[in-house]
């Protein structure tokens, strides 16, 4: 068989699979590298996920997200076995690397993905101070526009004193469902 790896110690490397099985690959490769004893060659997969928020029917959701989706991250000692393991493993379309040569990623690029994963809470990027003139995007309000009257930052709330049937009415919002005008 040729050399299709050149031996870097234990390093971290990317492999492509197809959209959407990323878990299965993860999965699959834990199952493999028990049942092929490539504990000592195979260490940590990593699938890289940031929360973000979201708004849905009014009501806010922290999802998980694939920062990179169809790929999965593999910390590993690269030989012709372990190679061939992970390879192997269904739906793995292969390494990022040049031709067939697996090519590690820099560990200042590994800790920037797991200091961007490690972030518990989402935060939020508001740009807006009271008095503000502002445009509603979403709920029932939607395209209303008004004056911020407060700001609670750590709640994520926000009111708006909107004008409506000719009387300004306090109305509390969400952060995202307001746009600075």
């Amino acid at each position: 068989m040729a050399k299709q790896t050149l031996n870097q110690g234990r390093r971290w490397y990317v492999l492509h699979t197809y959209s959407g099985y990323e878990d299965n690959v993860a999965n699959n490769l834990k199952q493999r590298i028990e049942s092929m004893d490539m504990e000592d060659k195979i260490f940590n997969i990593l699938i890289p996920t940031e929360k973000k928020i979201k708004i849905k029917n009014g009501k806010r959701k922290v999802v998980e997200e694939r920062i990179f989706p169809g790929y999965v991250l593999v910390e590993m000692i690269v030989n012709d076995d372990s190679w061939y393991v992970v390879r192997n493993t269904p739906n793995v379309t292969g390494f990022i690397g040049t031709g067939t040569i697996p090519t590690p990623i820099s560990e200042a690029e590994v800790k920037a993905l797991q200091k961007r994963m490690g972030v518990e809470e989402p935060k939020f990027k508001i740009d807006v101070s009271v008095g503000s003139p502002v445009k509603i995007i979403d709920g029932p309000f939607k395209n209303l526009e008004g004056k911020i009257t407060s700001i609670d930052e750590a709640k994520g709330k926000i009111k708006v004193l909107v004008s409506m049937f000719g009387r300004e009415t306090p109305v509390e919002l969400d952060f995202l469902q307001i746009k600075k005008i």
